[in-house]
């Protein structure tokens, strides 16, 4: 089932939740152990992250550099089908641009597709550190409106070569929208402008950057709907745990927190992973008396915070 139909038929909480591949060596366990801590809270989707290949410099004896790329962790879309077949919950691929050819990305789509596949999230990417070079026979996606438009005229059947009796891939796109910006757009509504740009490329629905205070989401809300965005848009939460990651999470995600939620954290650290958990089960008490489409929730691997915020709505 498409996130657009489980959005248009769910006649209850409807929750759904990110994870991230395991690192390098581990097994596909690794991955379908968070997922069985989510089963009780009857996930309506699982997005699974992509990671584009990184690289790292060994200075040689000699003094020459060599330059190694590594792949830190394994493939989304084989995580995603193991996902959807064997526990039968539908799952959101993760698409960049960043680090892929749109010959890449038409492969993984005609792939998912054969897969049973058919969610997908359409994303730049954080910038690769390091120069990929590129045959001069590929083509690229610069910006994630590119991408959205490759998914769409795959929509309608229109591969990048033309071969006979090649079928229309029906997927449901996503895209992300950040209620406090994106951190390389000068305002917010110019961010907005790009977002839209999106949407009338083909996306459909629309999962929200995490965020502590809801009044920024309403807010967004209010703003997209003013400038002609209509489809769903889906906020995402995350349950913070510790006082380290007042400081990590902004600096990777370029997100605010509350000041009352700040003090509270620094005031009692002993008690923060309670405090944490708390004030996310007020933000989704509040996001679901506001009939939000659904509650999106950055799981990454930890699930047992989540599931004591979601838990009483079961």
């Amino acid at each position: 089932m498409k996130v657009t139909e489980h959005i248009d038929k769910a006649s209850g909480p409807l929750f759904s939740f990110e994870i991230v591949p395991p690192p390098r060596g581990k097994t596909i366990k690794a991955a379908t152990d968070v997922v069985e801590q989510l089963l009780p809270h009857n996930p309506a989707w699982i997005d699974v992250t992509a990671h584009p290949a990184g690289a790292y410099y060994n200075e040689n004896p000699d003094g020459s550099v060599e330059r190694k790329v590594y792949k830190k962790r394994p493939g989304t879309i084989g995580i995603c089908g193991v996902i959807q077949n064997r526990f039968k919950i539908d799952t959101v691929t993760h698409l960049l641009t960043q680090g892929f050819t749109k010959e890449e990305t038409e492969d993984a789509l005609i792939e998912l597709n054969y897969l049973g596949i058919h969610n997908v999230l359409a994303l730049r990417g954080d910038n690769l550190n390091y120069n990929k070079k590129y045959a001069k026979d590929r083509s690229r996606n610069f910006y994630a409106s590119d991408l959205v438009k490759q998914i769409n005229l795959l929509r309608k059947g229109e591969y990048l070569d033309d071969i006979n009796n090649s079928l229309p891939l029906d997927f449901c796109m996503g895209v992300a929208g950040y209620p406090e910006k994106h951190f390389e757009a000068p305002n917010l509504k110019t961010d907005i402008h790009y977002l839209k740009e999106k949407v009338d490329a083909g996306a459909d629905y629309i999962v929200t950057q995490m965020f502590f205070n809801n009044q920024a989401y309403f807010d967004f809300v209010d703003s997209c709907r003013a400038a002609g965005i209509t489809c769903p848009i889906v906020p995402g939460l995350k349950v913070i745990k510790n006082t380290k990651q007042l400081t990590t999470v902004p600096r990777h995600f370029y997100v605010d927190f509350p000041d009352e939620f700040v003090s509270q954290m620094l005031e009692d650290p002993d008690h923060a992973e309670e405090i944490g958990i708390n004030w996310a089960k007020k933000q989704t008490e509040e996001l679901m008396a506001a009939n939000v489409p659904s509650i999106h929730f950055y799981v990454m691997n930890d699930a047992k915070s989540v599931s004591q915020v979601v838990k009483k709505f079961f």
